[in-house]
């Protein structure tokens, strides 16, 4: 059973239990001409035990003296003291006289705040109209910045009733997690309570004000509380909810010119919601459901109850030119923020070491299960196992990882979990769970969990206990490792005469875990395929490897494989003759292996060979041998695993022109037989893997005149976008094509194609459009031109991008050590111009976890001794991990890799 109390003292990090907020009366004033908010919160307090002192939460905010009122003692009071721990974002007030036990009280206080750029709390975000720059505020709170906005308790185990009242200028639009329920002129209102009273002496004589007040909203973590200001548009759409019956308006709201490219997110939100109460069987309990989109915005997306919000390439997209990742990118986006409005909002974690109960679920929700049943023919759940679970796997592989539940002693170390293993891994860990017991059986456990913990808190032991009692199964004892410990097993598979044999060892990128750090034994589900007398396959799904080892009587003279479709957690580690035997039968055009089982086979050849437990020419063999597969998914984990081949090989040349090499002798057969033109009709896997071969032989680059077959794909996107910078036109530039295609003009280009791309960064006709001209600008090869896009981060990048500037660096050869020493001569800037963002980590990670040599690693060490390193320790763990591990690898394989391309 997961522990449900930290290692830590709850006191270091946690609020004191005296008293209890239950009802916050808000209201706030934004000025977005001063670019400025005042505000006044009333909260209503349960007393749990006697005290005078009261510490909530507050950060950058200026407040005003503080009134308490107490109904036993039928008096007001005036703070005495106060004092601030900043570390914590604490402020703590003494009163003259105590508040008695089981009393209750209001705590009134008013408070000034910057509308700042830095995309947490509430803040403002920037638009162009008629030439000039314009405002508005949003908010973004979650994991801990509502306390920038108002002070609070801001626990998400705090939960509170919000009644919101927003001032505003004349022809703004104020939005909120509740509608609005009245409007009315600032100067026609009464000035009868105090909010009003106080807000008063900011407004100037002849101003012009509107207020406006929405209804209350059910209990809620202050991180999901929302409010926004400013000149925005709608479009909407009415939906009917399958549980309730009720009809309630769905709308999308962002700015004029970009509200036309919003109905795709308005229809994927209007085919989901009903399913999940569907599904879920709990309705949806409130009125409306809002997205609003922003221009600037530091996650993809918040799950905010009752108003998502988001950046634009999240919900937006050119309905008369848009690609299909697009597309697919804001399904997967509005459908995982609409299952947070169960998954996080009804039911909410009791602290931040749960994340994963929020994120883990709407990942599976959202972007497999729900949005598998609304797009069947994106084949989301195979695109699950590359986008997610390698993902996740490729991470939980280093020492440095940590648990899906893992301890939050701090604010600064909430923001780091947000990462591939309370997303990814949690999602993998559900995901195989669902397999083994059966997806009904799984999704009725869920739904049993969410109604006793309605509107409450949940741990870890609440939702298995939902899981088992609808299905029969001791959950608690089958998943505890799973979710508590670090790491996942590789499963070696030795053939016996009778048989195999399996054994699990913890996996990590450097080969198998030994002493300590090999102790966990995992509840493994094997799911075993084998195949009957017709060869038809059958799939085993009783079998659990529950201690060390454990031998299974079985025909190994017939194909079988463990891990069947690849829902498992873990890597198969066969003897070559096994996996030479599974990878002839994978690539027959009638296999007993599935496409989930095709792809796994890829992603875990790559890994156990770069963890030294197979060869590395084991795994090129293999995809070798895959040259004649037609599905796009199976192409896209080759295209991952060659890039990653190469991308750490990068500083060997000559071994990067053979890779290369290999790479066009794959892909470019496949450009020439699907070429450029989408076609209206096709299916999804034909676009997608177009757009997946084009793009691999384009980064095969050109190798010159002695095979000129192989010019052909940089020639043409050159060309494309040639007649693009001559004419204006880009009707040649497919929409799915648009990122190759700018990033292969600047790479093989100059100053024009440079400046061609940043002016479409500049007023992009989309949100693709744009980040398509940002990892342009970073794959240029001309040394000027980097400093000239290092220049541009600093003094132009909008702060949500530059993280999007790094990946695009990071990818390039050309740029990846001034990328390094960028990060480290700019290191204190954009440590303030991140502290309080999730982006940090990753400027991290993108720029030092490339290299690979201990010199490298060394130099890496020696720069951030000495420097606070708490807001991105785990990154810089990873980091370091990840260049040891590449250090290994390519002492171990390189005389191997070059054996192997040598003989090609």
């Amino acid at each position: 059973m997961s522990t449900t109390s930290p290692t830590a003292p709850q006191d270091n990090y946690r609020l004191p239990v005296d008293v209890k907020p239950t009802h916050y009366d808000i209201t706030i004033k934004t000025d977005l001409e001063k670019l400025e908010f005042q505000g006044f919160v009333r909260i209503s307090l349960d007393v749990k035990r006697e005290t005078s002192r009261i510490v909530l939460n507050s950060s950058d905010l200026q407040l005003h003296k503080a009134v308490l009122y107490s109904d036993a003692l039928a008096t007001t009071q005036e703070e005495s003291t106060r004092s601030f721990e900043s570390s914590q974002d604490r402020v703590a007030y003494t009163f003259p006289t105590a508040l008695p036990a089981s009393s209750k009280a209001e705590l009134r206080v008013g408070f000034e705040g910057k509308l700042t750029g830095g995309m947490a709390g509430y803040y403002r975000a920037t638009f162009e109209q008629d030439g000039q720059t314009k405002y508005y505020a949003l908010t973004q709170f979650e994991p801990t910045s509502a306390r920038r906005a108002f002070p609070c308790w801001d626990e998400p185990l705090l939960k509170s009733t919000f009644s919101i009242t927003l001032i505003s200028r004349p022809g703004t639009v104020s939005l909120s997690n509740m509608p609005a329920i009245a409007e009315e002129d600032y100067e026609a209102s009464p000035k009868t309570n105090e909010a009003l009273q106080f807000l008063s002496s900011f407004v100037s004589p002849g101003e012009q004000w509107k207020i406006t007040r929405f209804q209350e909203t059910p209990l809620m973590s202050t991180y999901i509380v929302a409010f926004a200001n400013g000149p925005f548009e709608y479009i909407e759409r009415t939906v009917e909810l399958p549980l309730s019956k009720k009809t309630i308006p769905l709308r999308v709201y962002t700015t004029s010119d970009l509200i036309h490219q919003a109905q795709f997110a308005l229809d994927v939100k209007y085919n989901v919601l009903p399913l999940y109460e569907k599904v879920f069987d709990v309705g949806y309990p409130l009125p409306k459901l809002d997205t609003l989109v922003a221009s600037d915005f530091d996650a993809g997306a918040m799950e905010n109850w009752g108003l998502i919000t988001g950046r634009t390439t999240a919900f937006l997209l050119d309905p008369k030119k848009a690609d299909l990742q697009a597309k697919k990118n804001i399904m997967k986006t509005q459908s995982h923020e609409v299952a947070h409005m169960w998954f996080g909002n009804i039911t909410t974690m009791e602290w931040w070491n749960y994340l994963y109960l929020n994120e883990g679920f709407a990942t599976l929700m959202g972007e497999v299960i729900i949005a598998g049943t609304v797009f069947p023919e994106w084949k989301v759940d195979s695109s699950f196992i590359t986008e997610h679970l390698n993902a996740a796997l490729s991470l939980d592989a280093k020492l440095s990882s940590h648990p899906i539940e893992v301890d939050c002693p701090d604010a600064n170390r909430i923001n780091q979990i947000f990462d591939a293993l309370s997303y990814s891994k949690a999602a993998s860990v559900l995901r195989m769970l669902a397999n083994y017991v059966g997806e009904d059986r799984f999704l009725t456990g869920v739904s049993i969990y969410l109604k006793k913990k309605l509107f409450g808190n949940s741990v870890t032991k609440d939702l298995w206990e939902g899981v088992s009692e609808a299905t029969g199964l001791d959950i608690v004892n089958l998943m505890e490792n799973w979710i508590s410990k670090i790491g996942f097993p590789v499963l070696t598979v030795t053939e016996l005469p009778s048989g195999i044999h399996v054994r699990q060892d913890r996996f990590l990128e450097t080969g198998r875990a030994e002493g300590k750090d090999n102790e966990t034994l995992w509840n493994v589900p094997l799911s075993l395929l084998t195949v009957d007398e017709s060869g038809k396959a059958i799939v085993n799904k009783s079998l659990i490897l529950k201690d060390r080892e454990m031998t299974i009587p079985l025909d190994t003279s017939k194909p079988f494989k463990l891990n069947a479709g690849t829902t498992g957690v873990y890597r198969v580690l066969y003897a070559s003759e096994t996996l030479e035997k599974i990878g002839r039968e994978a690539v027959k055009v009638n296999s007993c292996f599935s496409l989930n089982d095709r792809i796994g086979l890829v992603h875990d050849a790559m890994a156990l060979s770069k963890a030294g437990l197979a060869t590395l020419s084991s795994t090129l063999t293999l995809i070798e041998n895959f040259k004649n597969e037609r599905e796009y998914l199976v192409w896209s984990g080759i295209s991952d695993t060659v890039s990653g081949i190469i991308s750490i090989w990068w500083e060997y040349p000559h071994i990067v022109e053979k890779l290369n090499t290999f790479r066009r002798v794959l892909f470019v057969p496949l450009v020439e037989r699907l070429g450029y033109e989408y076609k209206e009709g096709e299916s999804a896997d034909t676009t997608m893997l177009r757009t997946c071969v084009i793009t691999q032989a384009a980064l095969a680059g050109d190798p010159g005149q002695a095979d000129l077959m192989f010019c052909r794909v940089v020639d043409e996107l050159r060309s494309r976008f040639t007649h693009y910078l001559e004419t204006g036109d880009d009707s040649k530039i497919p929409a799915d094509l648009q990122r190759i295609t700018f990033r292969t003009a600047v790479k093989h280009g100059g100053m024009a194609e440079y400046e061609a791309v940043q002016k479409i960064h500049d007023k992009p006709k989309t949100p693709t459009a744009r980040m398509a001209a940002i990892l342009a600008m970073s794959a240029t090869d001309n040394p000027q031109l980097i400093q000239s896009t290092f220049k541009f981060i600093m003094e132009k990048s909008r702060d949500q991008d530059v993280v999007y500037f790094f990946r695009g660096l990071e990818a390039n050869f050309k740029a990846r050590r001034a990328l390094a020493r960028f990060f480290m001569d700019e290191y204190e800037n954009l440590y303030k111009r991140f502290e309080s963002n999730f982006t940090l980590s990753f400027l991290v990670t993108l720029s030092l976890s490339s290299f690979t040599t201990k010199k490298d690693y060394n130099e890496i060490e020696e720069f951030f001794k000495g420097k606070d390193r708490s807001k991105y320790d785990l990154s810089l763990g990873q980091a370091l991990d990840g260049i040891r591990a590449k250090t290994a690898f390519i002492e171990r394989a390189t005389g191997e890799l070059e054996g192997w391309i040598s003989s090609r």
